[in-house]
């Protein structure tokens, strides 16, 4: 009897669990609420030149470094006195893009060089360019469909278009149009002008805190832009001569440099390299302006690369500069060639 029972029991649980089972499947509700997970907060990455700038830290001496403060950004500038009692002055270097305060090409040497010639310098480090990201590409104009091929058959047709439909609108952001691309693109460009004339007006009012007397904004590259746009915008009184080295405007920025060298007011050197046609061109638009303009104060020296001899080639550009910021006649707007 007691065996009749425990088989009567076991096929009643066998029964009844089938339908526990699906009264807690139905059920919506957990019996207790999981715990929402906090999103991962992680640190903003640092830029490029902030990593340049921490190598820099590390490789040159302590006494040559400066921390700066431009708006919210703290940055590093490389300072050197003048190995006189008596200075002319102090150079203000901007590198172009992608170079630090002591890149091995034009800023270095000369940062290095030019106390020897009476000259401070302090080259600075610029920030990232938020310009030259990635913009989003407009959207194309939509083509009308293209009638089906005669043999292909229906069922074909509806099979292929939509993943064709599918790859052609993959690359298109419908919702950005080239108006709203530019004005992006300029609006960018405005604040990486605004991040870097802040960084020049701390170079400037630290070079004033040294007593300097004169003080000549150079540029290598992109930067060369950059300070000719300072001086065409901010017009500083302080600043009387500027120097350009390999000067190239960034793309797609306005104005370029053969608008904004025709309107400034100082002293210019405009130091090119003439083994390209492309440099030779620019170069001679830039001359071209400044006559238009009715400038007496240019001066344009075509040099020769030397690939072969860094050093050499260097040490040319160091006596170009030296020369032309020693006390001369000024003999008006010329082409001077090695």
């Amino acid at each position: 009897m007691s065996f009749y029972r425990l088989a009567l029991a076991t096929v009643s649980l066998s029964l009844m669990l089938p339908c526990a089972l699906s009264v807690l499947a139905a059920d919506p509700t957990p019996a207790t609420e999981p715990a929402i997970a906090e999103p991962e907060v992680r640190p903003l990455l640092q830029e490029r030149s902030q990593e340049d700038a921490a190598a820099l830290e590390r490789q040159v001496a302590q006494n040559e470094q400066q921390q700066l403060q431009a708006g919210q950004d703290d940055f590093l500038a490389l300072w050197k006195p003048a190995n006189s009692g008596e200075p002319s002055g102090a150079v203000i270097i901007v590198p172009g893009a992608g170079e630090n305060a002591d890149w091995p090409v034009t800023v270095g040497p000369l940062r290095r060089k030019l106390p020897d010639a009476n000259w401070a310098s302090l080259s600075l480090s610029l920030p990232d360019l938020q310009s030259t990201a990635s913009q989003p590409r407009p959207a194309e104009q939509e083509k009308p469909p293209t009638e089906p091929a005669p043999n292909s058959s229906s069922k074909d047709a509806s099979t292929t278009a939509k993943p064709i439909e599918q790859a052609a609108s993959a690359g298109t952001d419908s919702s950005v149009t080239p108006l709203q691309a530019s004005e992006s693109f300029e609006a960018m460009s405005n604040a990486d002008a605004a991040r870097i004339f802040a960084r020049i007006d701390a170079a400037l009012a630290f070079a004033q805190q040294q007593n300097m007397r004169t003080v000549v904004l150079l540029g290598n590259g992109t930067g060369a832009y950059w300070a000719a746009r300072y001086i065409s915008e901010k017009k500083p009184p302080q600043i009387a001569k500027l120097i350009m080295v390999a000067a190239v405007t960034p793309d797609q920025v306005q104005p370029d440099l053969s608008q904004l060298t025709q309107s400034l007011t100082v002293g210019l050197l405009d130091i090119f390299y003439k083994d390209t046609a492309l440099a030779r061109k620019s170069a001679l638009q830039r001359l071209q302006a400044s006559k238009r303009a009715n400038r007496q104060n240019v001066v344009q020296v075509g040099l020769i690369a030397m690939p072969g001899n860094r050093e050499a080639e260097q040490e040319q550009l160091v006596r170009r500069v030296r020369g032309w910021l020693s006390p001369q006649p000024t003999s008006g707007s010329h082409v001077a060639r090695e």
